[in-house]
């Protein structure tokens, strides 16, 4: 038994392109729309950009720019995330990333030429302006590790080599890696990147759990050197970028696009890790007991509380559920949950060569495009509401916002996403008073949206800051390196609790999100904010609400402390933080007390 091929899906189940373009021709005219642009700011404002009115000009026209590429990138990028054996889409996508490359290296002498003016100049447009006025500012801010003209003009060509790296590591992992099917039990499974992640990981037998886990690491196990070797290139990469720009060391340059000081992304880790990890082992023995495990390993981590009070959930059964959970949110925010559903916004499919895991991309002036693969679970229902949190997001800020003002700081991204996990499981909590029913949804609070984000993520934040560590210190990683610092990793949160094997050890290996930056630690930043907002939301009702709103239609036009402050959070203080695990050990605590009332 095999995965379908993306051709034998059923349509229903896949995303729409269509409401982007709806034929490929139309994404060619907006190509050579690009074209001829990109050959007019070239002469109307290349060594021109010397006033006020002429700087807003031309970026008037940079944002008509930002919008084609915005539109004609996802495109592409959408069609190749759904079928990474599909040849003609992943040509497509590589001539269309060259030709970005080339535009936006023969456009960056807009952001030199404004950085190269004076001071007085540069405020006087910001004054005048409008759409452009944070765009000019973070140009300012940017000044002083602005690099000479022809050297950013030079970077910006070599755009798409840069990004190479990602490219390598979803190639070896989507397109390269083939996996056997396996025998448990008599009976024959499919096996593959999606289908572990989203299906077996969370399989109750566990026979078939850990085959397919020992099945699936021998498999990535023969790629982890060439992995390892792309993750290299990344973090040098990001580190002789670092330098160039001025920085002092690397995590000072991840963190300058994201608006946080170096104390804000160390309190993440250095909290979680130690106030967390008593709370989460004691969840560990817990599963052990109940499922009467001999060990409790690595891939045991993810098995539900009670396998059988986990019912099947059908697509149309999951919208009835999303709805009345977010109804809080108000009518316009279940009408866009009802439209994603009617005009096929999400991807449900499971099909060979499809992207693992989930996400949202939101181009501006359009609908959201939600990737996942559907397997029938609770926890499918708890990923498409956090997806939605993305999109409802960004269809907020993307009709509020200048395209300029929608690049939100992804130490904030993560909370509208996580918000919608809590706010789902906050309405389960009130429609069933039963102790088990009540047992189970808390335990899916754990072990999906607070495992998956002060857990998952979180580990790879603190393997990360190590390897960042010894990449600042002029060093560099093999895949014995990050199967070292991984494997501690998880020894140090897991204790004796829980057995790590080498096989654990390459987690490292399956997170994109690596190629992306600091981006793992965030997951937990956001969902601090969301379950302080949540909570808040429990106590207050409308008000919070309302204060929510203006949250996500504010965009980039505050920091991640001002989004957090304008819905009554305070995120410069560890209180956040301390409540919110203190929060989950509370769950888990009544948990265990269920647990033993049920006698179970």
């Amino acid at each position: 038994m095999e995965l379908k091929s993306r051709k034998d899906v059923a349509v229903e189940l896949t995303w729409d392109l269509s409401s982007i373009y709806a034929a490929e021709e139309e994404m060619y005219r907006d190509v050579e729309k690009m074209k001829q642009l990109c050959e007019r700011m070239v002469q109307d404002y290349k060594g021109k950009l010397d006033s006020p009115q002429r700087i807003n000009a031309c970026l008037d026209d940079y944002r008509e720019m930002e919008r084609l590429g915005t539109l004609t990138g996802t495109y592409c990028d959408l069609a190749v995330s759904v079928d990474y054996y599909n040849t003609y889409h992943q040509e497509r996508n590589e001539k269309l990333s060259r030709l970005a490359s080339e535009i936006s290296s023969r456009l960056k002498f807009i952001e030199s030429e404004i950085a190269e003016q004076e001071e007085s100049v540069l405020q006087e447009a910001i004054a005048i302006a409008v759409e452009n006025k944070l765009f000019l500012q973070d140009i300012l801010r940017r000044k002083p590790h602005q690099l000479h003209p022809e050297t950013e003009r030079a970077l910006a060509a070599l755009s798409q080599t840069i990004y190479a790296p990602y490219q390598i590591y979803n190639m070896a992992k989507l397109a390269d890696m083939k996996f056997d099917s396996f025998m448990a039990g008599g009976k024959e499974y499919p096996l593959g990147y999606s289908l572990f992640e989203d299906n077996y990981e969370y399989e109750s037998n566990t026979a078939i759990r850990r085959t397919a886990f020992d099945l699936f690491s021998k498999k990535i196990r023969e790629y982890e050197n060439v992995t390892a070797a792309a993750y290299n290139t990344q973090v040098q990469t990001e580190k002789t970028m670092a330098s160039l720009r001025g920085f002092s060391s690397v995590f000072d340059s991840l963190l300058f696009p994201q608006k946080v000081t170096q104390e804000m992304y160390h309190r993440q880790i250095d909290l979680i890790t130690r106030n967390l990890a008593p709370h989460m082992r004691k969840f560990a023995r817990l599963l052990k007991r109940i499922h009467k495990l001999d060990r409790m390993t690595f891939a045991d981590l993810k098995i539900t509380v009670d396998p059988g009070y986990d019912p099947k959930v059908t697509i149309e059964e999951s919208r009835n559920y999303i709805e009345k959970g977010l109804a809080v949110l108000g009518e316009d925010y279940v009408e866009m949950i009802r439209t994603a559903y009617r005009d096929r916004w999400v991807d449900f499919a499971q099909n060979a060569g499809k992207s693992t895991g989930g996400f949202c991309a939101s181009p501006y002036g359009k609908n959201s495009f939600i990737l996942l693969s559907w397997n029938e679970r609770m926890a499918d229902v708890f990923t498409l509401a956090h997806e939605l949190g993305h999109a409802g997001h960004f269809k907020s800020c993307n009709h509020s916002q200048s395209i300029f003002d929608t690049n939100v700081s992804s130490y904030f991204v993560e909370a509208p996403s996580t918000m919608n996990e809590l706010l789902m499981a906050h309405y389960l909590l009130k429609t069933n008073p039963d102790p088990r029913f009540r047992r189970w949804v808390l335990s899916c609070m754990i072990s999906n949206t607070y495992y998956h984000n002060f857990v998952t993520h979180l580990m790879e934040a603190a393997y990360q800051r190590e390897v960042y560590r010894i990449v600042d210190n002029g060093g560099s990683v093999t895949a014995e390196t990050l199967n070292r610092i991984m494997k501690e990793t998880l020894q140090n949160f897991w204790g004796e609790d829980v057995e790590i094997s080498d096989d654990a050890a390459r987690t490292w290996m399956r997170q994109p999100h690596y190629y992306m930056g600091l981006y793992s630690y965030t997951y937990s930043a956001g969902l601090t904010i969301a379950t302080q907002v949540c909570r808040r939301i429990e106590r207050e009702g409308a008000p919070a609400v309302e204060d929510w709103k203006k949250v996500l239609a504010a965009g980039s036009t505050l920091d991640p402390t001002g989004l957090a402050q304008l819905a009554g959070i305070d995120i410069t203080t560890d209180t956040p933080l301390l409540d919110t695990i203190a929060y989950i050990g509370e769950m888990i605590d009544e948990i265990a007390a269920l647990t033993d009332a049920l006698g179970f």
